[in-house]
C-alpha cells in the first residue's frame, strides 16, 4: 500500500467514525454519550476510534470541525450567485434548514449541550471559536461584496456579521428549548424585516 492509498483509508476511516459520532449523539445525546456507544454505532474494528482519538473529547472535537466542512460544502453550490443570495443561502444555513430540522433536532439538541461544556472543556471552546470565526470571516466577506457591488448599503461588516450571528444562535437555542414550534422562523423573518432589509438597497436607490 503506498502513501496516496494509506492516506485514502485513514480518510475514509475518519469519515466513518464521524458517522458513527452523528448516530450516537442522535441517540444518546451528549450526557450519555461515550466511546462504547459510538463503538456500537462503527462498522470497523472499534480499535479504530482509539487509535485515531484518545479521548471523547478529543472526538468531539473533531466532530465539531467536521461538521464545519459539511457547512462549508453546503454552500460552496451558492458561490457563483450574487451577494443578496449568497447572505440569504448563509442565514438560513445558519439557524435550519426550515423544512428538514425536524430530521436532525436530535443532533442540534446534542450540539446544544456540548456548547454548554465549552466554558470547561478547551477543545471545545478552540473548535466553537474556529467555527464562529469562519462563519463570521464568510458573512463579512458577502457583506463587503454587496457593499462594493451596490446592492447593499454601507454598513460595518464585522459588527453587521456578529449582529446576525448572535441573532441566529439565540434563535436556534429558542427552537429547542422552548414549546413554540414556531420561533425559528419567526425569527427568521424578524431579521430579515429589522435588518437584513434595511441592509439590501431598494432598486434605484
Amino acid at each position: 500500500m503506498n502513501g496516496v492509498e494509506r492516506t485514502e483509508r485513514a480518510n475514509d476511516t475518519r469519515a466513518a467514525i464521524m458517522d458513527a459520532t452523528y448516530r450516537a449523539l442522535c441517540t444518546h445525546g451528549y450526557a450519555d454519550l461515550t466511546m462504547a456507544a459510538i463503538a456500537d454505532e462503527f462498522e470497523k474494528s472499534k480499535a479504530a476510534i482509539h487509535y485515531h482519538y484518545d479521548t471523547k473529547d478529543e472526538l468531539l472535537a473533531a466532530f465539531l470541525e467536521y461538521l464545519l466542512d459539511r457547512f462549508v460544502d453546503r454552500l460552496r453550490v451558492e458561490e457563483g450567485a450574487g451577494p443578496e443570495a449568497r447572505l440569504d443561502a448563509i442565514v438560513d444555513a445558519l439557524l435550519f434548514d426550515m423544512d428538514d430540522r425536524d430530521a436532525d433536532r436530535d443532533l442540534h439538541t446534542a450540539l446544544l449541550e456540548i456548547r454548554a461544556q465549552a466554558p470547561h472543556r478547551a477543545p471545545f471552546r478552540e473548535q466553537l471559536t474556529a467555527n464562529h470565526t469562519l462563519a463570521e470571516d464568510l458573512l463579512v466577506e458577502v457583506l463587503e461584496d454587496g457593499v462594493e457591488a451596490g446592492v447593499f448599503r454601507e454598513v460595518d461588516p464585522r459588527e453587521t456579521a456578529r449582529l446576525v450571528l448572535a441573532t441566529m444562535l439565540g434563535g436556534r437555542v429558542y427552537d429547542l428549548t422552548l414549546d413554540d414550534r414556531d420561533v425559528a422562523a419567526d425569527v427568521r423573518e424578524a431579521l430579515e424585516t429589522t435588518v437584513l432589509e434595511g441592509i439590501r438597497r431598494s432598486e434605484g436607490e
